[in-house]
């Protein structure tokens, strides 16, 4: 592990600790250097710190960067919808019922697991269980996603997902008629207070949530909508959607238990998703069509299956 000071003097005197090894520290993240200091990882005149502790002249401020470790996901030869690859970053269609990384409960035929045999090198930044993860989509969730190859690639996109730049566009079907044409659900999520695993419009420990929508297509009992994320918290559209009253079908999570339809999952599809490349800084844009089995719901819908 390497171990870094510095003293800090009157020209950063003020700056947030997380800001201040951001710019101190080469080829790490604002995002990084939080989860060091919430690891207690920094210190500052060997006291813990938070990361909005503002710096005062002659602090001493010490940081432990830890050794990466080995990383002990296998890779596995699962066919993989790549979109688009080159040097620095893979765009890939995920299925739906595929989980994007290992985790507790899911260690293999994960999407990690699938890069990890496609490729030779994914970024390090965000773990060993999570190499090349810049964003996730959820495992019944269909659609886009990009990976990062490099540390730079990685920094690069996470600092648009930060600054809300990356255009991301799902396409839903959900429960019910929406009246209006457009909308903006502004709306604090955070964990569900009784029950842990799920997520919920909640003002106490949440983060601040905004999803915008505008209707594509009505039908008698149902809407198909487009919804544009300005924020990326987690499940954020599918508790967006019920919290208005109108759940995207399939979620038994967040909307109705009783299902009409077998749709293995909510019918929610990652279609679209633009960034500025990490090293040629010029905007992408990717999309990805509705898969056969959302079409075919809306297809019985229409009465033409």
């Amino acid at each position: 592990m390497d171990e870094i000071k510095f003293l800090v003097d009157t020209s950063d005197e003020n700056k947030r600790i997380d800001s201040y090894l951001t710019e101190k520290v080469d080829g790490y993240s604002r995002t990084y250097m939080q989860k060091l200091i919430d690891d207690n990882h920094v210190r500052v005149n060997d006291k813990e710190i938070k990361s909005n502790y503002k710096l005062k002249e002659g602090d001493v401020v010490g940081i432990i960067i830890p050794d990466a470790q080995p990383l002990d996901v296998k890779a596995e030869k699962i066919a993989l919808d790549i979109i688009y690859e080159d040097d620095d970053i893979i765009v890939i269609n995920k299925s739906q019922g595929m989980v994007v990384h290992p985790a507790h409960g899911n260690h293999t035929g994960t999407l990690v697991n699938a890069l990890l045999e496609h490729c030779d090198n994914l970024s390090g930044i965000n773990g060993i269980m999570r190499p090349g993860i810049v964003h996730r989509i959820d495992k019944d969730t269909s659609g886009i996603i990009v990976i990062a190859k490099t540390n730079e690639a990685h920094l690069s996109l996470s600092e648009q997902l930060k600054n809300h730049s990356i255009n991301r566009r799902y396409t839903a079907l959900v429960e019910g008629i929406i009246k209006t044409d457009h909308g903006t659900v502004d709306a604090p999520i955070g964990r569900n207070i009784s029950d842990r695993k799920k997520m919920a419009v909640i003002e106490r420990n949440s983060k601040n949530a905004v999803t915008h929508f505008q209707v594509l297509e009505r039908y008698n009992h149902h809407t198909l909508i487009e919804a544009r994320l300005e924020t990326g918290r987690t499940h954020q559209i599918r508790v967006h959607m019920a919290y208005i009253g109108h759940p995207v079908v399939g979620d038994t999570v967040y909307g109705f238990m009783k299902q009409k339809f077998d749709t293995n999952g909510q019918l929610l599809h990652a279609r679209l998703l633009g960034f500025i490349h990490p090293r040629r800084g010029e905007y992408m844009e990717f999309e990805a069509p509705l898969p056969d089995y959302f079409q075919n719901i809306i297809r019985i819908i229409k009465g033409k299956l």
